[in-house]
C-alpha cells in the first residue's frame, strides 16, 4: 500500500470527479456545430487529441458521449485502454463536445486539476489494476465505470496537484526531446541500412570486387541455365519421391493422398515490376523473374491443425512474427507436429532458411519477414521463397528480401493480402555465386554494427519509457515535489468537495420532489 504525506488524504476517484455525468441536451442550439472525437482523434500514451473535426448537433445528438473543456477522456475498451488513449479535453468550438461511447468521462470538481487526474489515471500501474477489471467478452472487454468511481488515489492540495502536474510536463518535455533525438538516430539508421540493401543489389558494393575477380565471373546466360538445370533436378527427385509416397499411399489405404510437387517455371520475359534499377545492373549481372529463380509457396491451415501432439516440425502461425527476441528467424511455433501428422494433413514442410513473410494482414505494412531455422510448416497467412539451388546463396535472398518494401505490393484495402502475382514477376538480381558471398559478407558486417547501434537506441527509448514511469509512481507518492505547509491541507478540500456534493444532491432531491 502507498504511502503519502501527512498532508495528502486518499479518497476515490469519484469522490473527486463526476463519472460519466448527465449533459442537460435541451440547453443546446439544435442548429449548432460541436466538435467530435473519435477514439482515432487520441493518441496513444502521449494525452495528445485533435478536436478539430466537428460535426451538426443534430447527428451526434444521440448514441454518444458528451463531455467539455477541462474533463478528462479515458478510453475503456481494449486494447485502446492498455495502449493509454487518455487526454485532458482542450478547448472546443461550442460549450459541449461530443465523441465515442468508447471513452469514460471523468470531470474534476473545483480545486482538482485536470492534469492531475489524467497523469494519475493514464500511468501504466493504473492501467494494470483498470485491466484486471475488465468486464466482457473477449475482444470487447471493457473497464466498468464503478473501477473508476471506487479506485482510490492520493489526493495533495490544490496548489501541490499543480505543482505535480507542472513538474511532470517539465521533466517529459525533456524526455520528449531525448526520444526524439534517438528516434531520429533510429530512422537514419534505416534509411541507411535501406540504402546499403539497394547499393548491394545493384552491384555497387561489389564494384571494386569484380575489378580484381575477373576470372571467377560467369555469363549472365550461363548462371541462368544452371540455376534452371539444378531446379528441374530438384523437381525430378521430389517427383521420384512423390510416386513413392503413392504408392505407399495406396498400400495402406488411408490418409489423405501426398500432394503432387509443382513444377519449376522458368519466365525470363520482360518487363519485370522492378524492386531494384535493372537497367543499371553491371554486365556481369542479370534480373530475372523471381519465381525463375525461387519457389514462391504458401502455407495452410487444416481444420484439424490442433488435434496435432507431434514435437518435431514447428508450425508458424502469422502472429507467431511478432514474437520477440528475435528480428530475423522464426522461433517461437505456435504449435508442433511430426512428419506423419504434416504427410497426413497435407502440408508441406518448408526446409531450414526458407525466407517467410505475412500473407495478408497489418503484419504486411509492418514489414515482418523472418528465416525458418529449421524444417517447419506454416499456416494460411504466411508465405516463403524456397531456393532449391545451390547457384543461389540462401543469404542473398534474405538480404535481398530484406531490402523489399511489403507495403508497396499488396492488394486490397481493408485487409492486405499478398498473392503468388504479387511476388513472382518482381526482378531478382543474378550474379556468380563468389561474387554473392561477397555481398553477404559486406552486408553482414556493415548490417551488424547496424543492428547493434539499432539495439542500443531501442534499449535507450525502453530507458525513457521506464523513466516516465518511474517519474509518475514518485508523483503520485508525494516524492516529486516538495510538501508546502502554507497549503490549504488536502483534508480540507476533501470536506469542502463533499459538502457540495451533499447540498448539490439536496437541491436535486427538492427540484424532483416539486417537479412531483
Amino acid at each position: 500500500m502507498t504511502e503519502y504525506p501527512p498532508s495528502w488524504v486518499s479518497v476515490r476517484l469519484g469522490e473527486i470527479c463526476a463519472i460519466n455525468p448527465p449533459t442537460n441536451k435541451t440547453s443546446i442550439d439544435v442548429e449548432s456545430v460541436v466538435s467530435f472525437v473519435p477514439m482515432s482523434n487520441v493518441e496513444a500514451e502521449t494525452g495528445k487529441i485533435d478536436v478539430g473535426e466537428t460535426r451538426p448537433f443534430a447527428s451526434v445528438r444521440n448514441g454518444y458521449k458528451t463531455f467539455r473543456q477541462g474533463d478528462v477522456l479515458f478510453a475503456k475498451i481494449t486494447p485502446c485502454m492498455e495502449n493509454g488513449k487518455m487526454a485532458v479535453v482542450p478547448g472546443l468550438v461550442s460549450e459541449y463536445g461530443f465523441g465515442s461511447t468508447e471513452f469514460h468521462v471523468l470531470r474534476p470538481a473545483f480545486g482538482i486539476d485536470s492534469r492531475f487526474i489524467y497523469y494519475a489515471i493514464s500511468n501504466r500501474e493504473f492501467r494494470i489494476h483498470a485491466e484486471r477489471s475488465m468486464t466482457g467478452a473477449v475482444g470487447q472487454r471493457r473497464v466498468p465505470a464503478t473501477f473508476l468511481q471506487e479506485h482510490e488515489i492520493g489526493l495533495p492540495s490544490s496548489e501541490e496537484q499543480r505543482r505535480i502536474a507542472d513538474k511532470i510536463e517539465e521533466l517529459f518535455k525533456e524526455i520528449d526531446r531525448s526520444v526524439d533525438s534517438l528516434q531520429a538516430a533510429k530512422n537514419a539508421l534505416e534509411l541507411y541500412r535501406q540504402s546499403l540493401l539497394k547499393s548491394a543489389f545493384e552491384g555497387r558494393l561489389t564494384a571494386r570486387w569484380r575489378e580484381k575477380n575477373r576470372d571467377k565471373l560467369e555469363s549472365p546466360d550461363a548462371l541462368l541455365k544452371r540455376i534452371q538445370d539444378e531446379r528441374e533436378a530438384n523437381y525430378q527427385a521430389s517427383l521420384a519421391e512423390w510416386l513413392q509416397d503413392c504408392t505407399k499411399w495406396r498400400e495402406l489405404g488411408k490418409g489423405k493422398k501426398p500432394t503432387k510437387p509443382k513444377k519449376p517455371k522458368f519466365e525470363t520475359t520482360h518487363p519485370l515490376v522492378e524492386v531494384i534499377q535493372t537497367s543499371t545492373l553491371p554486365s556481369a549481372w542479370v534480373a530475372a523473374k523471381v519465381v525463375t529463380v525461387l519457389d514462391v509457396v504458401s502455407g495452410a491451415t487444416p481444420k484439424n491443425i490442433h488435434s496435432c501432439v507431434g514435437s518435431d516440425i514447428p508450425f508458424f502461425k502469422i502472429s507467431d512474427m511478432n514474437s520477440e527476441g528475435n528480428e530475423t528467424e522464426l522461433i517461437h511455433a505456435s504449435l508442433k507436429l511430426s512428419a506423419g501428422e504434416a504427410q497426413a494433413l497435407g502440408l508441406r514442410i518448408f526446409p531450414s532458411e526458407t525466407t517467410v513473410f505475412p500473407k495478408r494482414g497489418g503484419a504486411i505494412l509492418t514489414n515482418k519477414k523472418r528465416q525458418l531455422h529449421q524444417p517447419s510448416c506454416l499456416d494460411l497467412n504466411t508465405m516463403g521463397l524456397v531456393n532449391q539451388t545451390d547457384t543461389v546463396l540462401k543469404s542473398f535472398v534474405k538480404y535481398w528480401m530484406a531490402g523489399l518494401d511489403l507495403s508497396t505490393i499488396f492488394d486490397g484495402s481493408n485487409v492486405p493480402q499478398i498473392n503468388n502475382k504479387n511476388i513472382e514477376p518482381l526482378s531478382f538480381p543474378i550474379c556468380s555465386p563468389p561474387e554473392q558471398a561477397e555481398v553477404v559478407r559486406i552486408l553482414d558486417s556493415n548490417l551488424k554494427v547496424v543492428n547493434e547501434l539499432s539495439t542500443e537506441t531501442d534499449s535507450a527509448l525502453a530507458s525513457a519509457e521506464v523513466l516516465r514511469q518511474s517519474i509518475l509512481k514518485m508523483a503520485f507518492s508525494g516524492q516529486l515535489v516538495s510538501q508546502d505547509c502554507k497549503d490549504e491541507p488536502a483534508s480540507v478540500l476533501l470536506e469542502r468537495l463533499r459538502t457540495n456534493r451533499a447540498r448539490t444532491q439536496t437541491i436535486k432531491k427538492g427540484e424532483k420532489s416539486d417537479a412531483s
